[in-house]
């Protein structure tokens, strides 16, 4: 199993209309085949400045490797992501 998690700040406003229609936009994650668990998380800790996170699970790396090339995750990174979001970490995990 991979666990795909992700923390970011938005270039909108906080509590603005266009920082909530790109977290809604981001639904359209779960939808990719393959994809488990997802989440769309609010980060909450005072120890850095991420706003939001993202968690999903896949049970093997075929199965991260499709959702990486499927249309509707390329189309969310070029059309959402890369022009929307101003800073992320993205780190991925396996069970020891």
């Amino acid at each position: 199993m991979i666990r795909h998690t992700v923390v970011f700040r938005l270039k909108h406003e906080q509590g603005s209309a266009a920082e909530a229609d790109f977290l809604a936009s981001a639904m359209i994650l779960k939808t990719i085949p393959g994809v488990q668990a997802f989440e769309r998380l609010r980060q909450v800790s005072p120890k850095n400045d991420y706003a939001f996170g993202f968690s999903m699970e896949f049970a093997d790396q075929a199965a991260y490797d499709a959702y990486n090339t499927h249309p509707d995750h390329v189309a969310f990174v070029r059309g959402r992501w890369i022009p929307e979001v101003a800073a992320f970490m993205e780190i991925d995990y396996v069970v020891l």
